[in-house]
């Protein structure tokens, strides 16, 4: 489903009536509506259909900036679109939110090692064990990506094919 102008706009006008919070709430008081767009987000993400998951998700976070679960939720869309840096910033966002979230920390932990920073992914999957005492599923997969280098199978859709480099036909 593609977001239509009709709908931005009602977005826009939900943002208007919303109110804006500052602090940490518990994810059960996330404007509703937030909540609804969220779900319409992961759907569209769920069919590849990324433009539209970015348009709800991010109309998500305008009515409500609190809504960690939209925050993850655009990241995940920016890692399967290759763009990890994005997603990392996105995973801090949701983290300002909720220090302690394990999907927050292993996702950013994952795109840490695509963009080669495997230390501070390290330090993700340090924190991740001491939130969780028996090992979880963001655990292992995190574990396992910072094993392969970022060519695990959760990051594999993530590499860049290099692009042919045009050449002018001109020589030095």
């Amino acid at each position: 489903m593609r977001l239509t102008p009709p709908a931005i706009a009602l977005a826009a006008v939900l943002l208007t009536v919303s109110s804006v919070g500052h602090g940490q709430r518990p994810d059960s008081q996330i404007d509703a509506r937030s909540l609804a767009l969220t779900q319409m987000g992961r759907a569209e993400a769920a069919a590849e259909r990324y433009d539209s998951a970015n348009d709800a998700l991010e109309s998500a976070l305008a009515i409500d900036p609190k809504n960690r679960p939209a925050f993850l939720a655009l990241a995940d869309v920016a890692k399967k679109q290759g763009l990890p840096g994005k997603a990392i910033r996105l995973y801090r966002e949701a983290l300002l939110i909720e220090p302690n979230d394990v999907a927050a920390l292993a996702g950013q932990g994952e795109a840490l090692v695509v963009k080669g920073a495997v230390t501070k992914a390290k330090e993700n999957l340090a924190k991740v064990r001491l939130i969780c005492v028996a090992a979880c599923p963001e655990q292992v997969a995190l574990a396992a990506a910072i094993e392969k280098g970022g060519t695990g199978p959760a990051l594999s859709a993530q590499t860049v094919t290099p692009r042919p480099v045009a050449t002018t036909g001109k020589s030095n």
